[in-house]
């Protein structure tokens, strides 16, 4: 019987950066995770990512695990050699998606840096407009991450979809229907903006999740403000933050979300270093269970039992 549980499935991130992304999955594939976003950091690396997918395919094998997204993180909206690796980057993740199993690739929007975002929206629309439409003869969706990279309405380096703000202007300026957000709730708290109504507003847009989460300070925010020395946030990997899971994961639901909450590590300021893939396995099984838990089948029910039960 299919397990309707997984039509939120819970897994990680996976660089493809600096190393081999197929073998990192090999390493980590039984601890119980359920999907994998592998990713790139500015650069493909001259890696060949057909091949790539096809290996990171077999080093999940049988099990069942899928790789719905595949990211790609830099500015591909300015000229300098970087940028434009970022933007070929995104083409041959685009092209290539599919030896991941993937039908989204991810990352930031990119941005004219240090010009306000409003600035971004002409040259956005030029690049996102020829990718988007790159994209969607391939049957691929475009996810935006609403990470600020430290940017902010006036000023930034990186990302442009970071606050429901920027996506208005965005979504209204090119109206292309796979293109979308990369959400999680960590981001919209870090500017101490609510993210559970975020979901109900934005459903229809969510394409992917990432698993992170935070904790705010209130104490220093009411002693020292959110500009003094004290930091009044931190990003907390899930299952060690302030966000109630049960209630996003059943918003998802109730919007009719169907894909992965993948983990994005390497931000707890506790849970790092040796303890990295402690606090990933602990926030693997803190989500399965904000979930709902093991999936119990309820045969009598939908399975051919006694029809008068369904009203009751």
């Amino acid at each position: 019987m299919d397990n309707p549980a997984k039509d939120i499935r819970i897994g990680t991130m996976v660089s493809a950066n600096g190393g081999d992304a197929a073998e990192n999955i090999r390493q980590i594939a039984d601890h119980g995770f359920e999907s994998f976003e592998p990713f790139f950091w500015q650069t493909t690396a001259g890696q060949d990512v057909a091949e790539l997918g096809k290996r990171c395919r077999d080093a999940i094998g049988d099990r069942d695990i899928t790789m719905s997204t595949i990211g790609m993180f830099g500015n591909p909206l300015e000229g300098e050699a970087m940028d434009l690796e970022t933007l070929e980057g995104w083409k041959q993740c685009i092209d290539n998606a599919h030896h991941f199993g993937a039908t989204c690739v991810a990352g930031f929007t990119g941005r004219l840096r240090g010009k306000p975002l409003p600035e971004s929206l002409p040259r956005y629309t030029e690049i996102w407009g020829d990718l988007a439409k790159r994209a969607a003869d391939k049957g691929i969706r475009i996810a935006f991450e609403n990470c600020a990279m430290d940017g902010n309405w006036q000023t930034g380096d990186w990302n442009i979809a970071h606050n429901p703000d920027a996506w208005e202007l965005m979504f209204n300026a090119l109206s292309a229907d796979n293109i979308g957000l990369e959400w999680e709730p960590c981001h919209q708290m870090v500017y101490l903006i609510d993210p559970l109504p975020q979901i109900r507003k934005w459903a229809d847009k969510i394409f992917h999740v990432h698993g992170k989460d935070a904790t705010i300070r209130h104490d220093v925010i009411r002693e020292h403000g959110i500009f003094g020395k004290h930091p009044f946030v931190f990003m907390r990997t899930p299952g060690f933050g302030d966000s109630n899971w049960t209630d996003i994961i059943s918003e998802l639901r109730l919007a009719g979300y169907k894909g992965s909450i993948d983990i994005e590590g390497w931000h707890d300021p506790v849970y790092r270093d040796a303890l990295e893939m402690t606090g990933q396995v602990h926030a693997l099984n803190y989500l399965k269970t904000c979930r709902g838990g093991s999936f119990v089948s309820d045969a009598a029910r939908y399975g051919g039992g006694d029809p008068s039960l369904e009203k009751t």
